[in-house]
């Protein structure tokens, strides 16, 4: 059962439930595409389904790991742009791309999990944050990244 079936009166639980919903989301946008189907642009961008995989598991790091845990990107070994997230070198692939999203999800679960709501994160670049903002925040990326990467694979395997 999915978050979205059960009421929760508790803001956090449902945050963690919305959260690992479009994470779970994300990831299914690669369930049985092949590599190249998994890199197929149909945008003039360089939006793919593997490239949205890789865009959102930069974001939840700079998210959680950069403004949550206080670790510049530099030292994460991170790209500095979102464009550069998406951009997908010869050594990706569907199950590396996947287990980098996976090993990504368990450290922002550690990174928030003894932190309220209400804490102030000092991370980012543009300033103080509550870890609710952050929360929000995520959501919004996931659930738009979710809508490019059901568009894309409907398009994929229509195709």
């Amino acid at each position: 059962m999915g978050s979205f079936d059960v009421v929760l009166d508790d803001e956090r639980t449902q945050l963690d439930a919305f959260v690992e919903d479009f994470r779970g989301a994300i990831e299914a946008t690669l369930d049985g595409l092949s590599e190249e189907q998994a890199r197929r642009r149909l945008v003039p961008s360089a939006t793919t389904p593997l490239g949205l995989v890789k865009h959102v598991t930069w974001m939840q790091r700079v998210w959680f790991e950069e403004c949550v845990g206080g670790t510049p990107r530099r030292e994460l070994g991170l790209v500095r742009t979102p464009e550069e997230s998406f951009r997908l070198d010869d050594a990706d692939t569907v199950a590396s791309v996947l287990d980098a999203h996976r090993r990504a999800c368990a450290v922002a679960r550690l990174a928030v999990a003894d932190l309220p709501l209400e804490t102030v994160v000092t991370g980012h670049r543009a300033g103080p944050r509550t870890l609710r903002w952050v929360y929000l925040q995520v959501l919004r990326e996931l659930a738009h990244h979710c809508g490019h990467a059901d568009i894309l694979r409907e398009q994929i395997l229509a195709g």
